[in-house]
C-alpha cells in the first residue's frame, strides 16, 4: 500500500504550464482537468493506494481492421452503464473509416463522458507520412483532423499537449477512478500473443507501424503489469508488462495519444481492488 502524497507532487503537476498555449489558431487554454478536480478533493496525506486495482470492463471485439477505436469506445460506454450503443452506431456518428484519437474524443463527448485527451502533437502529424500505415490516407485526413482539433475547445473537449508517463497511468488507475484508451503500435504490443489475434490477416508479422487502440483498465504493482482489453484479441483479459506497453504506446506513429476517462463513483470503490 502506497501513501498517495508521495506521488502527487512528482507525477501530477498539471498546472497551467502543461496546458495548451496560444499559438496562432491553436487553443489558448483548456478547462480544468478532471485529474486535478479529483485529486484536489482528496485528503492526500490520509489516502492509501492499493498495490493493484482492476476495473471490470466488458470485452468487445472489433468487426473490421479499422474499427478498434470504436470498439474501445463501446467498452468504455458499457463500463459506465451505457449499454445500448454499438460499433455500427458509432461509425454512423463519426462518418469515417479513418478513425483518429480526436474522432474518439468527439464520440465520448457526445455521450457526456468526462475525459481528458493527452497527445504530444496538436493536430495530424505530417511526419507520419513516411509510415506505410499512414501514407495513403494521411493527405486526405490532414485538413479534417486539424479542423477537429481547432474546434475542440468550443466542443468542450479537454486537450493537453504533453507526454503522459507510466507512473501517472499506474497512479491514476490505482486511485480506482480512471480507465484509459491508448493508441499503440499493434506490432510491438502483439508479438507476445500474435496467435490469439482474432481478425484474420490483421497481424501480418510486418515490423512496420500499425496503429491500434486498446483499453487500459488495471495495474498490478507487484508484477508491474497493466491489464488491457484488446479489441483484436480473442482473449477477454490481457496482462502486459509495463515496459512492453510503454514501447507500444510511445512508438513513432502514436503521438503518445491517450484518452483518460473518469469513471462515475460506485458504491464500493474497493470491490475490484486486490
Amino acid at each position: 500500500m502506497w501513501p498517495i502524497c508521495l506521488f502527487l507532487n512528482k507525477f501530477l503537476k498539471l498546472g497551467e504550464e502543461n496546458f495548451l498555449r496560444s499559438d496562432g489558431d491553436h487553443l489558448s487554454s483548456v478547462e480544468t482537468c478532471p485529474i486535478n478536480r479529483s485529486l484536489n478533493n482528496k485528503k492526500c496525506n490520509d489516502a492509501i493506494l492499493p498495490r493493484s486495482h482492476f476495473v471490470e470492463v466488458p470485452h468487445v471485439n472489433q468487426l473490421c481492421t479499422w474499427d478498434c477505436g470504436l470498439a474501445c469506445v463501446v467498452m468504455v460506454l458499457r463500463t459506465i452503464g451505457i449499454d445500448n450503443c454499438s460499433i455500427q452506431a458509432l461509425w454512423e456518428l463519426c462518418c469515417t473509416t479513418s478513425v483518429w484519437t480526436v474522432d474518439l474524443a468527439y464520440l465520448l463527448q457526445k455521450f457526456s463522458v468526462q475525459f481528458s485527451y493527452f497527445t504530444v502533437t496538436f493536430g495530424a502529424n505530417p511526419d507520419f507520412s513516411v509510415e506505410t500505415f499512414y501514407k495513403d490516407q494521411l493527405p486526405n485526413d490532414l485538413m479534417r483532423v486539424d479542423m477537429l482539433f481547432q474546434k475542440a475547445r468550443e466542443a468542450g473537449i479537454d486537450i493537453q499537449c504533453r507526454s503522459f508517463s507510466k507512473q501517472e497511468m499506474s497512479l491514476l488507475i490505482l486511485l480506482g477512478e480512471y480507465i484509459i484508451i491508448a493508441l499503440v503500435d499493434q506490432y510491438k504490443l502483439s508479438r507476445s500473443w500474435a496467435e490469439d489475434v482474432s481478425l484474420s490477416g490483421f497481424y501480418s508479422g510486418n515490423p512496420g507501424y500499425t496503429g491500434h487502440y486498446v483499453v487500459i483498465c488495471g495495474y498490478d504493482g507487484n508484477a508491474d503489469e497493466f491489464e488491457i482489453r484488446d479489441p483484436a484479441s480473442s482473449r477477454k483479459c490481457e496482462r502486459i508488462p509495463s515496459k512492453c506497453l510503454e514501447a507500444a504506446r510511445k512508438s513513432f506513429g502514436t503521438d503518445e495519444d491517450l484518452l483518460l476517462i473518469s469513471l462515475p463513483r460506485r458504491g464500493n470503490p474497493d470491490a475490484a481492488t486486490r
